[in-house]
């Protein structure tokens, strides 16, 4: 329970992965306070966790409104006292696949712009409360495509640089307040939601991607979303207490190397 006693809030909750991690912070300990725009998947997170003995609220927060992000903190404070984690795994529709000289400059600037919007809203709103807390903990997620150049990703690529270093500047400047700021960067959970729904609408085109993803690892597997969650656990914990400004890669290795060069051993 390296946890108990904390109040964490997740925007994005009712995604796979944005909820794996909301159970795993649960289960650490903390009150989970899960938003998003839809009230049955975040509902559906949220009984999951208390089925479990774990302690969770639910809000329709929109993670694009900045007034709606402040007021929903606000009534967290009122209601607990505290905001002690923030985590924000919203998605964004992004063209990818494509060449980027074929790609529209819309589809390749319009999800860099959303990831931004959101990141910094959330983040910012939650810095402003843990500023007066001296403390807290502000969690962002980003993919394999930060760390290495990645064909046919548009403007994925772009928008997880840009939350890396958002992430980065931002600890520089919370640090004084007691604040950690750090980035996770996932390699791709094939048991996610999107993997899934892809794997079972195109199996035979999915099988090769999904091998050539494993082979880019050094593990040879790709991280699943407890993988990710369990990182989230760790870095919002006192254990990592002097982590911050950096990103800590869950890839298995993809962006460290040509990882495909070396075969497995069986």
């Amino acid at each position: 329970m390296i946890l108990q006693n904390k109040n964490a809030v997740i925007y994005g909750a009712g995604g796979s992965l944005g909820g794996a991690v909301a159970k795993a912070l649960a289960a650490a300990g903390a009150k989970v306070f899960l938003t998003g725009p839809d009230q049955e998947s975040i509902q559906k997170v949220a009984d999951e966790i208390i089925a479990l003995g774990g302690l969770a609220e639910t809000a329709i927060v929109d993670a694009f409104d900045e007034a709606a992000i402040n007021q929903h903190l606000q009534q967290m404070i009122n209601s607990v006292g505290a905001v002690d984690i923030s985590f924000n795994a919203v998605g964004v529709d992004v063209v990818q696949n494509v060449p980027l000289t074929e790609i529209s400059a819309e589809d390749f600037v319009k999800p860099i712009t959303l990831t931004m919007q959101t990141r910094f809203m959330t983040a910012i709103a939650a810095a402003r409360v843990m500023m007066k807390q001296k403390s807290g903990v502000i969690l962002s997620l980003t993919a394999t495509p930060a760390g290495i150049g990645y064909p046919l990703t548009g403007g994925f690529g772009p928008a997880c640089s840009g939350v890396e270093s958002f992430s980065r500047t931002l600890a520089s400047e919370l640090g004084v307040y007691g604040i950690r700021v750090v980035n996770i960067r996932s390699g791709g959970s094939p048991d996610s939601r999107v993997f899934k729904s892809a794997i079972d609408a195109m199996p035979d085109v999915m099988d090769p991607i999904i091998k050539k993803m494993e082979a880019d690892t050094m593990l040879k597997k790709l991280p699943l979303m407890a993988d990710i969650a369990n990182t989230a656990v760790f870095l919002a914990s006192n254990l990592a207490g002097q982590i911050t400004g950096v990103t800590i890669d869950v890839t298995g290795g993809t962006t460290a190397a040509l990882n495909y060069r070396v075969n497995r051993l069986d």
